[in-house]
């Protein structure tokens, strides 16, 4: 039986016409679906009943059991899934005066071992299929339209999709592309590329797959020197700072795209003026916006966050020289659900286990 959410509406379109039926009834399907949030396809009454048995037996629709929803005082709500095989995905959804937008997972746990952040110490688990990635958007739009019932109000929409999760999208790029395929289709999710953001620690061999105006790109930068990035990110030795500006440099973007850099902000790490400085040496010349991203302390890390006052001098150094900076606020760190902080029940359990032994 083939997962209906890990299926591009071709592929869907492929399935059904090699049974002898017509291929518009993806079209139908992919309506019923993603547009009216029907997920019975006994309810499909445009489509004959014979097809609806014969769909029913074809493709599922169980992906991802959402057993956890923690609210932070902020607004922001952390989602935490089950996979088939009893494994944990963490998603946020991040309410802005325009924008509801949701963190999703692509792997669960991550290789790429950066110092700062919970799901790098979990390690690499597994890729999450495509189907498990738009399960996720399809779990909160479902919990969204269940919330505005009971509430009596219209449901909200996510306006925006951020690959800023557990996990490094590049290191999984067939699925996370098969995603976005899936939630740019204007019968599927309807997202436009302009909604749709993949953050990278900056593997090089998937941001050279990526066509211009398929997505955005964040890339994970986080100091402005070699030594200092090598440290807290050990794959800047396979993809230095150099060869990541290379590529930034020649990427052909639409003339309103900009490449984004983000920059945790370390106490007495990367935080001073020093590398304020050296941060503008590296990027002056290039068309790129900057997030500062104030450092997100855990039990797990001896980081520290830095304070108000030296982020602000930060900040205003860089905007000083007419770069384009903004520090991006923390969402929902009391639910465990800021950047840096998703993954934290695997630790958890890792914890306990070795308590029993």
């Amino acid at each position: 039986m083939l997962n209906l959410f890990g299926l591009t509406l071709k592929e869907l379109e492929d399935a059904i016409s090699g049974t002898g039926k017509e291929r518009y009834r993806a079209r139908q399907i992919y309506g019923w679906v993603y547009n009216k949030g029907i997920f019975d396809f006994s309810m499909m009454d445009n489509i004959p009943k014979n097809l609806r048995v014969l769909f029913k037996d074809m493709f599922s629709m169980d992906s991802l059991q959402l057993f956890e929803c923690l609210e932070s005082a902020d607004g922001s709500i952390k989602f935490s899934f089950k996979t088939v095989d009893d494994k944990i995905i963490e998603s946020v959804l991040i309410p802005e005066k325009k924008r509801l937008t949701l963190c999703v997972s692509s792997q669960i746990g991550c290789r790429m071992a950066c110092s700062f952040c919970v799901t790098g110490k979990i390690g690499f688990i597994r890729n999450l299929e495509t189907h498990e990635i738009i399960g996720q958007v399809m779990g909160v739009k479902r919990y969204l339209s269940k919330s505005s019932k009971n509430n009596g109000i219209s449901s909200e929409r996510i306006t925006n999709i951020v690959f800023m999760g557990m996990g490094e999208p590049m290191d999984n790029f067939d699925n996370v592309v098969k995603a976005i395929e899936i939630m740019k289709e204007p019968l599927g999710l309807d997202f436009s590329r302009r909604r749709i953001t993949i953050s990278t620690v900056g593997i090089l061999g998937g941001l050279r797959s990526i066509k211009p105006g398929m997505a955005g790109i964040a890339i994970s930068l986080n100091a402005a020197s070699e030594q200092k990035r090598t440290e807290i990110m050990p794959i800047n030795r396979l993809y230095p700072i150099k060869d990541i500006l290379d590529f930034v440099r020649h990427y052909k973007a639409s003339p309103r795209e900009r490449i984004t850099f983000e920059y945790v902000l370390i106490k007495g790490f990367n935080d001073s003026l020093d590398d304020a400085k050296m941060l503008y040496e590296l990027l002056k010349k290039i068309p790129c916006k900057i997030n500062l991203i104030p450092f997100n302390e855990s039990p797990y890390s001896p980081f520290k966050t830095p304070d108000k006052k030296t982020i602000d001098e930060f900040h205003s150094y860089l905007v000083n020289k007419c770069l384009t900076v903004i520090i991006r606020n923390s969402r929902g760190p009391d639910v465990n659900g800021a950047c840096g902080q998703l993954g934290m029940a695997y630790l958890k359990e890792k914890q306990k286990d070795m308590s029993y032994a």
